[in-house]
Parts: structure tokens; sequence; C-alpha cells
């Protein structure tokens, strides 16, 4: 029984952490500078013009959206949920 309750706690926190990882600005920032950078290396290898200007576009959709989804989702769970 006790291994079995320290198996669970391992997981909630295993859970936890994962979750927090998910929603942190640490997160959020790598894959927008990794989304600029992947979009500067296309838009240059293609020749377009301005490519890190014009790579912010993408970078800057990816934070807007991360921004609005909070909104959406608790939005969406009392829709889905009514209390």
């Amino acid at each position: 029984m006790k291994e079995e309750i320290k198996r669970i706690t391992e997981r909630n926190q295993r859970v936890e952490t994962d979750k927090a990882w998910e929603t942190s600005k640490t997160r959020r920032f790598i894959i927008a500078m990794m989304t600029y950078l992947v979009i500067v290396f296309f838009l240059w290898s293609i020749d377009a013009p301005a490519p890190w200007l014009n790579a912010l576009v993408p970078a800057v959709g990816f934070i807007l959206s991360t921004l609005t989804l909070p909104f959406f989702k608790k939005w969406w769970l009392r829709k889905t949920y009514p209390k």
C-alpha cells in the first residue's frame, strides 16, 4: 500500500511539473525564438526581402495565440461543463 501511494505521489509530481513547463513563459519564449530563427533561415534561403523583419510575423503570431488560449479555454469549459 505504501509503495502504491509513493508511485501515485511521484506520478502526480511529474504531472504537475509537466503542466508547469507547458504553461511557462520560458517555453513560450523558446518556441517563439526557434520559430523566428527557422523562418529567418527559410526566408534568407529563398532570397526574400528583409527576412529578419518578416520572420517576426509568425513568431509574434505564436505569442499572441498563446496569450488568447487561456481565454478561449475558460470560455470552452464554461460552455462544455456548466455548473
